[in-house]
């Protein structure tokens, strides 16, 4: 092919991959701020303030418990298929779980089979963007160069303060001109309804996609895994571990951040929903900036430096953030959440080409999306819960709740909890193998290990 075609094609292949993750993680977002939002009380107003954010939070975490799924489900097919058609499936089930939350029914027509249902569309949502994730890294990255893999995989990451910024920012919006009674009564399902219109936006650019260089070698040597999992998991278990573990750092304060803010706004500061809702908005747009940013960094200083460094910002920013939300001086707060995710984009930038990048290409879609969806588990989905009894003095182990030895209302106890993420994941990154210099588009298996000076010598034998 070529170069200037070649050029135009790995833009498209960009602009489609950041398109389409920006979309999920809309749909992916919107859920936790309205779990945070609106949801104790239309899926369960029987239970009091409490109990109905804990349920709600319960149903949030089910979607990351549907992520490996995903990522199973759809990395199979990823490596078998192609990376295209599967992101056209992915962005598909997502879409029309979050569409049929604006119309369902709540507690108020049928009683606890609302929150069944909502269950049901939750899982779905989580099954999603298992999907999405890994094959959307791949169609950025591997159009483009090794030289640049930190800066084209940090794209696909770019989806993620868009998605933050457009499921804030239309709620905020909504939530200010309909006021909160109107908001709290029906007009929190106009955010949903509207993603089906984004849903028709990302299935026209991604139709006009074509497949990655990459998957089209493969599948013309005849080298694809007809079982790309079993494969993935006999060979690169250590790496799917790792890669989950680096994963805590940056994926448990992200949804404390985002989700969790709006319960511990409202406790602890006694601020508005607009306030917050705001507020996170233009910590998503801070965002723009500093992802790709730090995916560009690890080009130059190396993916691990970049990645560690941004784990040891993250472990020190943890106790100035809540520190500095303490005050309950409205502005220093606003700050406080409006900067609050640069320590996370440190780590999210180059993130997608460290995870990607471990695995040889036959074998990359089924092994990134494990290795990036089963810290959902672990890391992002507890995480507001885990604050929440942090918070509140209480843990909760299934329906039990049980006093909690930590000290209730003391946020710092929250920035510990950060703390020990940070100090795993740091463990995790330093113990994953560097392979920033082999070459993402010829398998690993055919390659030495490369020199200080990235050369690659030919395979002996």
């Amino acid at each position: 092919m070529p170069p200037e075609e070649r050029r135009r094609n790995m833009l498209k292949a960009v602009v489609a991959s950041t398109v389409g993750t920006s979309i999920e993680w809309y749909d992916y977002f919107l859920f936790g701020t309205m779990a945070g939002l609106v949801f104790p009380h239309l899926f369960f107003p029987k239970s009091d303030a409490l109990a109905g954010t804990l349920n709600s939070y319960a149903i949030f975490f089910v979607g990351f418990l549907a992520r490996p799924i995903g990522a199973w489900l759809f990395g199979t097919y990823g490596d078998r298929i192609g990376r295209k058609a599967t992101l056209i499936a992915t962005l598909l089930v997502m879409g029309i779980a979050t569409f049929l939350i604006g119309v369902m029914p709540t507690y108020t027509s049928i009683g606890l089979w609302a929150a069944v249902v909502l269950v049901v569309l939750r899982a779905c949502q989580g099954i999603g963007v298992g999907g999405e994730w890994g094959g959307s890294v791949l169609m950025s990255m591997e159009w483009g160069s090794r030289k640049r893999k930190g800066w084209l995989g940090s794209w696909p990451q770019f989806g993620v303060p868009i998605g933050l910024v457009l499921s804030n920012g239309i709620t905020a919006v909504t939530v200010t001109l309909a006021g909160t009674a109107t908001f709290d009564s029906w007009a929190w399902r106009i955010p949903f309804l509207l993603s089906i219109v984004l849903v028709a936006i990302g299935l026209y650019i991604r139709l006009g996609v074509l497949e990655t260089p990459v998957f089209k070698a493969l599948a013309e040597q005849n080298r694809l895994e007809q079982r790309p999992v079993t494969e993935v998991v006999r060979r690169n278990w250590r790496e799917i571990i790792l890669s989950a573990l680096l994963r805590l750092p940056e994926q448990a304060p992200f949804y404390l951040f985002t989700v969790f803010v709006f319960t511990f706004g409202a406790a602890a500061t006694k601020l508005d929903k607009p306030f917050l809702t705001w507020a996170v908005s233009v910590a998503g747009l801070v965002s723009f900036i500093t992802i790709p940013l730090f995916g560009y960094l690890s080009d130059v200083i190396g993916r691990k430096t970049m990645y560690m460094l941004g784990i040891a910002v993250m472990a020190v920013w943890g106790f100035v953030y809540f520190g500095l939300y303490a005050t309950a001086v409205p502005i220093i707060v606003f700050i406080a959440i409006a900067v609050s995710l640069i320590p996370h984009d440190m780590q999210y930038g180059p993130q997608a080409s460290l995870i990607a990048e471990s695995f040889t290409g036959r074998l990359r879609y089924s092994g990134a999306s494990l290795g990036y969806q089963f810290a959902s588990i672990i890391a992002g989905g507890p995480a507001p819960s885990i604050a929440l009894g942090i918070w509140t003095g209480f843990l909760f182990i299934g329906p039990w709740k049980v006093l909690s030895p930590l000290p209730a209302k003391n946020a710092y106890m929250i920035s510990v909890y950060i703390l020990a993420c940070c100090v795993i994941g740091f463990i995790a990154t330093a113990l994953l193998k560097e392979r920033s210099a082999l070459d993402h588009t010829v398998e690993y298996d055919e390659q030495e290990p490369m020199e200080a000076e990235g050369v690659r010598r030919p395979a002996m034998g």
